[in-house]
């Protein structure tokens, strides 16, 4: 049996809305411990094995962690929020709003609130995009692309994190080199909780086939020749036959934004 964390750390952390409708997070931090974590995690790997569904693996998630979950996304399609919503109905949704998202990504991520059974929590930076033109020089992406992702994105998502016990991302191993050998549960020794990866070993075709199942949305751009989306200034279509993570930072040796390496 997969140890459970005890109901006094498993406490209702969601926030509230305030008038305007946005997510206000609550002053909530994490209250487990990093053995305890770290035996969660461990012993989640080992019962649901290495050919455990997404949704076995969602299933224990929510079973394990209650409230202390949430679900990142980039939106670039829902199928991870949708296999989430149907494991734990009202579940948090993480999106990293960086002030440099296409147009499609934000409606994207508009429509999912509105479409399914989740709760919407955006994690901006310290700075507005023109407060850290002031204080770095204007389009540090350009010039620095792994500074802005560290201010942009690993920064807000560290300080979001540390209110939970677990987080789920949509990574999958045949994404990138870097993505290779992604566990389905471990603990995250850069955040620091348990890091859980339902969808690690989908291919791309079990990704189309579970969007033309079940209705999933996709951000437009990506059938606009987009397959793999991020901030707008660092994104450009692949050319031909090109790995598809090829148009993320062209031009440059980075590969990744920090978020899973």
């Amino acid at each position: 049996m997969v140890r459970v964390l005890p109901a006094h750390l498993r406490r209702d952390v969601r926030g509230h809305r305030d008038p305007g409708g946005s997510r206000v997070m609550s002053a909530a931090v994490r209250t487990a411990t990093e053995t305890d974590l770290r035996a969660v995690a461990e012993q989640g790997a080992e019962q649901l094995g290495p050919d455990a569904t997404a949704e076995q693996v969602l299933a224990w998630a929510a079973e394990t962690f209650g409230d202390r979950l949430i679900v990142a996304s980039n939106m670039q399609d829902a199928v991870l929020v949708d296999l989430a919503a149907k494991a734990r109905p009202g579940v948090e949704i993480l999106f990293l709003e960086t002030g440099y998202h296409f147009a499609e990504t934000i409606g994207t991520r508009d429509a999912v609130e509105q479409v399914y059974d989740v709760r919407m929590v955006n994690a901006q930076a310290a700075q507005s995009v023109a407060e850290q033109d002031a204080a770095e020089g204007k389009d540090l992406w350009s010039r620095d692309p792994n500074r802005c992702c560290a201010l942009r994105k690993v920064a807000p998502l560290q300080d979001t994190l540390a209110k939970y016990d677990a987080w789920v991302t949509g990574v999958r191993r045949v994404e990138a080199p870097t993505r290779a050998n992604t566990p389905l549960v471990t603990y995250d020794e850069k955040f620091g909780l348990v890091k859980i990866n339902p969808i690690a070993a989908w291919s791309d075709e079990e990704m189309e086939q579970y969007i033309a199942d079940h209705g999933i949305l996709v951000n437009p751009l990506v059938g606009a020749g987009y397959p793999s989306i991020g901030c707008a200034p660092c994104t450009a279509k692949p050319l031909p036959g090109a790995d598809p993570r090829s148009g993320r930072w062209a031009g440059t040796s980075k590969i990744e934004c920090g978020l899973h390496t």
